[in-house]
């Protein structure tokens, strides 16, 4: 007899058995759900079940798109307890943990989540531990916090892929949000029920979502709490779907980009200030005029072909918040400038000093406000 298994044409989340439903009044606070984003997994995303399941930790699996072929492998989780999320097509591990996400709220209110990899990479006696740090009460001021699984990178111990990986990501990552992390690329992480909704709003499909999010967390001021774990690679991570290179690239790309339309900005702002001070302007005059060019420029570079959103963000709103954006840069740029000439610097390398110490505050206001498209647009 021949079995046949159809792809599920629709997103839909079945359970067997049902859990016992969450009481908002219940005396203890609800343990964390483990949330599971799986593309084509092996026999490790059941064992990761049947463990959980064994300790009572519900868990909710996404099948990103992985078709029929691995049907049996999903529907054994459902077997297991696990709420099983179906994706029709592969839409990629950021969008896989927003979907999860969304379910969490709506079935489990009130439950935070954590999120691990289906893999095998991860411990079941790491994902306690981290249930367990994000159960724990806190009394920390702040809008919240979330749990870092973090593993060590000493070199010789990891695959040499991922220990390059995450050091470049770690020395960017440190550049751009100030904070200092051990495993940038962890999938193990905590996150309390009240940062879901902001999670959700996180940019980001595939697998730069959730390093958006740890820069994100980082500028809003969210605790990034790290907790050691253990490392583990099978068979040197030969079944990740992550690829170094492409992956990196697509972490990177809006950066490289935004420096690219920088540095086009700056040939203009440059050349036009030194063509306003050559015929006797003063120097705050000329930054002026030659920031209104370049940054009308560099506006329509960061709009249309930067910042992915961009062209979905109103065109007025836009336009306001990068205009108050570039006068508080201008302003700074004038101050930073004028100390520097003041103490002997010259002028060129003043400007160019000038300008590295705005870049990064420049890209991440630009991300995450002036260009951000808002879910009511």
């Amino acid at each position: 007899m021949t079995i046949q298994f159809q792809k599920r044409p629709t997103e839909t989340s079945r359970t067997a058995p049902a859990p016992a439903p969450f009481r908002p009044d219940a005396p203890t606070t609800p343990s964390a759900v483990v949330v599971i984003p799986a593309l084509e997994p092996g026999p490790e995303l059941v064992e990761l079940v049947a463990a959980l399941a064994a300790h009572g930790v519900e868990s909710v699996v996404v099948d990103d798109g992985s078709g029929p072929d691995h049907a049996v492998t999903f529907d054994v989780c459902e077997v297991l307890g696990a709420r099983v999320l179906h994706l029709p097509v592969n839409r990629g591990k950021g969008a896989a943990l927003r979907a999860a996400f969304t379910l969490v709220q709506s079935e489990l209110p009130g439950r935070g989540v954590v999120t691990a990899d289906a893999d095998g990479q991860h411990t079941l006696a790491d994902v306690l531990r981290v249930i367990e740090a994000l159960d724990a009460p806190r009394t920390a001021a702040g809008p919240g916090e979330i749990v870092l699984g973090v593993r060590s990178f000493a070199r010789g111990e990891v695959p040499l892929r991922s220990w390059f990986g995450n050091a470049v990501s770690a020395r960017l990552f440190e550049a751009v949000s100030g904070v200092r992390l051990g495993d940038t690329q962890t999938g193990l992480r905590g996150i309390p029920a009240t940062l879901l909704d902001w999670a959700g709003t996180v940019p980001g499909d595939r697998y730069e979502y959730e390093y958006t999010m740890l820069v994100a967390a980082a500028r809003q001021g969210i605790t990034l709490r790290q907790l050691p774990i253990a490392t583990v690679y099978v068979d040197e991570n030969a079944t990740s779907h992550f690829r170094p290179l492409r992956d990196s690239l697509r972490v990177l790309a809006p950066v490289l980009a935004f420096a690219g339309s920088g540095l086009a900005a700056f040939a203009i702002d440059t050349g036009l200030l030194l063509g306003a001070v050559a015929l006797g302007a003063p120097v705050w005059l000329g930054m002026t005029l030659a920031r209104v060019v370049s940054g009308g420029a560099n506006f329509a570079i960061n709009r249309h072909l930067v910042f992915r959103s961009g062209r979905r963000t109103p065109l007025r709103r836009a336009l306001s918040g990068y205009v108050a954006l570039a006068a508080v840069v201008l302003a700074g740029g004038v101050a930073i400038v004028g100390a520097l000439t003041a103490l002997g610097m010259p002028l060129v390398a003043a400007k160019i000093t000038s300008d590295l110490l705005l870049f990064v505050l420049s890209y991440v206001v630009q991300k995450l406000i002036v260009f951000r498209r808002r879910e009511r647009d």
